[in-house]
């Protein structure tokens, strides 16, 4: 297991790999009971991870109920992160969800007492909802830094013009509460290039990287069953519906084939490789359901793709950019020709 800083301009110390704990939990249709649990979170702190990410809607509340007994040992050891916007169970409605000032304290002490911790290394955002203003939501997370209630803030699932704001207007007042940006990102979803994580690479924060097998579509599984989130939760993250995706998976199914390596871990080793080339600290957070899905996420961190099966994944899974990098590209192609191909970026990769 490697560590890093979550971003240039934090010192939070982090593990590659966060654990994520929705599945930690029985309220939804899906999760594990606490003694499953119990064994995952062993697993994953056995191997050396110790940042773990959950939130105030995980299994209605359970799955910080279930962390709260699994910390209890050696709570320091551990980089806990939680959310709040959708609220548990039994604290929903426009008065008890939502990013607003009340919201997010009375988000804060329900998850507290449910973690059975008097703070949290870091408080996500989870997500935009549509109506708090940004600045309301960063003063609010910089007075529990001062208050001494969380030691950072970060934004979830939020577009890079906000994230970029928040950061932005908190700096220029002597406040950093941002130090970080999350987001889905995969060999099946790499939209994320577009703007968020060059914006958390120019700004020098961090980045937590979710559902990295796709919901469980880079596994291969689908094509022969629809066991899983198909048939529990009657959904998907990410689906075979496009002649891209079915590209990814073919080429994680053919190296498997090649290598005997399960798709999954090639998936997982590849991200792990892209995340090593980036200009600031990515971590991702893995969300597993079981002992065998654990030990699969873990078997990535000794595996290193070769050149040739990154560079097939790589082309595989490249996303379309769009206006205006791709325009950006094109007219330098256009005037540089094959001089474009001698530019590299500081971490090495062509820029062409």
């Amino acid at each position: 297991m490697r560590y890093t800083t979550l971003g240039a301009d934090s010192g939070l110390r982090v593990s590659e790999l966060a654990l994520g704990t929705s599945n930690f939990g029985t309220k939804w249709a899906t999760g594990a009971d606490k003694q499953v649990s119990q064994q995952i979170f062993d697993g994953f702190a056995e191997a050396g991870g110790t940042f773990v990410d959950t939130a105030d809607t995980y299994q209605q509340g359970e799955s910080e109920t279930y962390l709260a007994d699994f910390l209890a040992a050696d709570r320091d050891h551990f980089v806990v992160a939680s959310k709040f916007t959708y609220g548990s169970s039994g604290q929903t409605g426009v008065s008890k969800t939502g990013n607003s000032r009340k919201s997010i304290i009375r988000s804060l002490e329900a998850t507290l007492t449910r973690l059975g911790t008097d703070y949290l290394d870091l408080y996500w955002a989870h997500s935009p909802d549509l109506v708090t203003p940004i600045e309301e939501i960063t003063s609010t997370l910089d007075d529990l830094i001062r208050a001494g209630k969380i030691l950072h803030g970060g934004l979830s699932n939020f577009p890079a013009w906000q994230v970029a704001q928040a950061v932005a207007a908190t700096r220029a007042l002597g406040r950093r509460p941002i130090v970080a940006a999350q987001l889905e990102y995969s060999l099946a979803a790499r939209d994320g290039e577009r703007e968020l994580i060059p914006m958390a690479e120019g700004l020098g924060i961090g980045a937590a990287l979710y559902s990295p097998l796709g919901g469980g579509l880079l596994t291969g599984k689908y094509r022969s069953s629809t066991e899983g989130r198909l048939s529990t939760l009657k959904s998907i993250i990410q689906r075979e519906d496009s002649a891209q995706k079915t590209a990814v998976v073919d080429a994680l199914l053919d190296i498997s084939a090649e290598t005997g390596t399960p798709a999954a871990v090639l998936a997982i080793a590849w991200l792990r490789a892209r995340n090593a080339r980036s200009r600031t600290s990515l971590v991702t957070i893995i969300g597993p359901r079981t002992t065998d899905q654990l030990d699969s996420y873990l078997q990535a961190l000794d595996l290193e793709p070769t050149a040739d099966q990154y560079a097939r994944l790589d082309k595989a899974s490249a996303p379309v950019l769009g206006i205006p990098h791709d325009v950006a590209r094109t007219r330098l192609n256009a005037v540089l020709g094959d001089a474009l191909a001698q530019f590299t970026l500081p971490d090495g990769r062509p820029l062409s």
